[in-house]
């Protein structure tokens, strides 16, 4: 900034010998020297005072001259690249592009999402003994399963980070919840005193479903990519 006032101050003196002084009062004062560029521009003295010679200070500090009517700008390069002309305020550097959006299954996704599966699997299988061989006293004993699948499932939703998995995770919420209906179901006809036919979970089209899902699920992970699954909903 001071270097740029220091042109600025340089030029105008130049306009005011310009304008109101006579040659006879103009004599060589010299040469200008830069620190640390090249080139050198003709320094003369009036009234006590130096001047620079504009096109050679131009010259020496690698700037630009233009010219309208009786006005005289000097552009100046910039440490960025951009050039700052006088009297105008330098341009601001274009923003970056915005990075794009991670695609496919996060890493903490897929453990937590492989985790909640088998919790809900466990479950699934608990439900499956208690139908072949007969229900445990009492319905505490199944509250276990989901409550730990229910947790599973709640890490899951928190370490989902893309698209992806966003999108499998609604489809690993599905299946929880069919399970939660499925349990209901037997463990209500269970109460109601009602047959339960041993194979009745293999044969359930509810069950159908969430095995088929969560094959689907396992198949997305492997790949590393959401796809759409029908069984899923």
């Amino acid at each position: 900034m001071r270097a740029r006032l220091f042109v600025v101050g340089l030029m105008c003196g130049l306009f005011l010998l310009v304008a109101h002084l006579a040659p006879s009062q103009t004599q060589q004062g010299g040469t200008l020297f830069v620190s640390g560029r090249p080139g050198q521009a003709a320094v003369i003295q009036s009234g006590g005072r130096s001047y620079v010679d504009v096109e050679g200070l131009a010259r020496i500090t690698a700037g630009t001259l233009s010219f309208s009517g009786n006005r005289i700008v000097l552009t100046l390069p910039t440490s960025g690249g951009a050039a700052a002309t006088s009297g105008q305020p330098a341009s601001q550097p274009a923003a970056a592009a915005p990075a794009p959006p991670p695609q496919g299954f996060s890493r903490d996704f897929v453990r937590a999402g492989i985790e909640a599966g088998a919790e809900i699997r466990e479950w699934r299988s608990a439900l499956e003994t208690a139908v072949q061989y007969g229900f445990p006293p009492g319905d505490t004993w199944i509250n276990r399963y989901s409550g730990a699948a229910a947790t599973a499932l709640s890490l899951a939703s928190a370490a989902a980070s893309t698209d992806d998995d966003r999108k499998a995770f609604q489809l690993l919420n599905n299946v929880y919840n069919n399970m939660q209906s499925l349990s209901t179901k037997m463990l209500s006809a269970r109460k109601n005193m009602n047959y339960i036919a041993p194979d009745a979970l293999q044969n359930d089209p509810l069950d159908q479903k969430i095995v088929a899902c969560g094959q689907a699920l396992h198949a997305m992970a492997a790949t590393g990519h959401y796809q759409d699954a029908n069984a899923c909903y």
